[in-house]
């Protein structure tokens, strides 16, 4: 995985976030492992992408970075045991995604429908054989990540924009 990779994600979590939250993003240094969280997963939106680029993205809050952040997604607070808690969190993983994968210029990539896990203190573990990279966001609801395990398939070919 290259840096543009991690780039396309830093501006598309930036993005969703400042358009349909209206909520500013600072991201923090991209760490070389989804092994050391600096905060207990509450809440994860699980995506995977397939074709010329292969692997998961994963959005993670706390419990109540999560409400924060649905409450300006949604305008109204949503408590985690309701559908529409897990449905607005896989919302914001597919724009995150969507957005990112359509940086992926001269290739064809394809997201799958997301999964959300919500549980104190759970982890998503990544493929093995595949770096992952963990981007720490913080907002005014409270500090997020988005771990981007992906890597391009050999047989894929870049093809130039004509």
């Amino acid at each position: 995985m290259d840096a543009r990779s991690i780039t396309h994600f830093v501006a598309s979590t930036h993005q969703v976030f400042e358009t349909m939250l209206s909520l500013s993003v600072t991201p923090g240094k991209p760490t070389a492992s989804c092994n050391v969280p600096r905060f207990q997963s509450d809440v994860s939106g699980v995506i995977g992408m397939t074709g010329d680029v292969v692997g998961m993205v994963v959005l993670s809050f706390p419990f109540s970075t999560a409400k924060g952040v649905l409450k300006a997604f949604t305008g109204s607070d949503i408590e985690p045991n309701s559908p529409d808690f897990s449905d607005a969190v896989g919302e914001l993983v597919n724009m995150i995604s969507g957005a990112a994968k359509a940086k992926f210029e001269g290739l064809s990539v394809s997201i799958s429908c997301p999964s959300v896990v919500v549980g104190p203190g759970h982890r998503v573990q990544q493929a093995s054989d595949t770096t992952c990279i963990t981007i720490p966001f913080e907002c005014a609801a409270g500090p997020f990540s988005v771990e981007v395990a992906i890597r391009k398939v050999e047989s894929a070919i870049v093809t130039k924009a004509a």
